[in-house]
């Protein structure tokens, strides 16, 4: 895709664009993996606001009131997250299209999310293009806009325009757009976030890709306090070793016995964010024999020791 945030070096600014009738589930799976991004990598990596097209209050399909920072006429940035949902044939008005496609020239990349592409296929500004949308949408939205091409996808990256089918898969974009612009390894520390520990979903979907890699991070996650040489990694995912270390540097851009100390040093900055244990316990939690090492390998990770971990921040935005 188009870069919208060259290396991580500059702070994304993201306008999210509400209609009457959003989603509060599509705007929450928006919002917070990019909070989460912002404090795990302890700066601001990413700024949001919210806008509507006159500047009033857009209230969600479940009654949320959002105060807007601003009119989609005075907003510019990075990425424009287009979010309606419901009644969305309602807003395909000259008003809103001519705001979409003035956007279009002040927003590097454009985003249709939930119900979204529908207005910019509408406005033209996915002509072209290979799109998606809600999947109870496919078949009408296809014969509406007979120029696309429609794909039954979670979410289609074509060069500078985005769209997404709905509040889940919104998380997964926010999470795919966290790897190209922060890199694999936050990325993942974000999905193991907001994943409750002991259930099946703990293996991450959006940043393991292939069923290789997750059966091997879902190994390394059973052994962080025991870590496991790479062959026994690969002799409990029933692969050859060659063919693991294949799979998670396709994923991860980095060797297994990398991401394996990263989810190790994952669980630590947990233990050191939210638990009171002394550092040399934390460190044997996450299969360190000293906290010296693990501290030496914890500043090396998070450009911090874990000590200062501890220490509040704000980074919502």
């Amino acid at each position: 895709m188009q870069s919208w945030n060259n290396s991580g070096k500059a702070v994304a600014r993201i306008g999210i664009l509400l209609f009457d009738g959003f989603s509060n589930h599509c705007l929450a799976n928006t919002v917070e993996p990019l909070r989460a991004a912002n404090h795990l990598g302890r700066r601001a990596h990413y700024r949001w606001e919210y806008l509507t097209l006159s500047g009033g209050p857009a209230i969600s399909s479940s009654g949320l009131r959002i105060v807007p920072d601003a009119p989609l006429k005075d907003a510019a940035g990075d990425l424009l997250m287009v979010m309606p949902s419901y009644g969305v044939r309602s807003y395909l008005t000259d008003p809103v299209l001519r705001g979409l496609r003035s956007a279009s020239a002040r927003f590097t990349v454009l985003a249709g999310l939930d119900m979204g592409s529908w207005l910019m296929a509408k406005a033209g500004l996915l002509n072209g293009r290979i799109a998606t949308i809600h999947w109870e949408e496919l078949t009408a939205f296809a014969e509406a806009f007979p120029d696309l091409t429609v794909a039954r996808e979670r979410y289609v990256v074509d060069g500078d325009r985005i769209t997404c089918s709905g509040a889940m898969a919104s998380f997964d974009l926010v999470l795919h757009l966290i790897v190209q612009s922060l890199g694999p390894a936050l990325a993942l520390e974000v999905e193991q976030l907001f994943m409750a520990p002991g259930s099946t979903t703990t293996v991450p979907a959006v940043t393991a890709r292939q069923r290789l890699s997750r059966r091997a991070v879902a190994v390394m996650q059973d052994n962080i306090e025991a870590p496991l040489p790479l062959p026994k990694v690969a002799a409990l995912c029933r692969s050859s070793q060659r063919a693991l270390e294949l799979a998670i540097r396709q994923d991860f851009d980095m060797a297994p016995q990398q991401l394996y100390k990263v989810l190790r040093l994952n669980v630590a900055r947990r233990l050191a964010e939210t638990t009171t244990l002394p550092l040399a316990e934390v460190a044997l939690r996450c299969g360190y024999r000293n906290a010296s090492a693990m501290t030496r390998a914890f500043h090396i990770q998070f450009g911090l020791p874990p000590s200062h971990a501890r220490l509040s921040t704000d980074t919502r935005i």
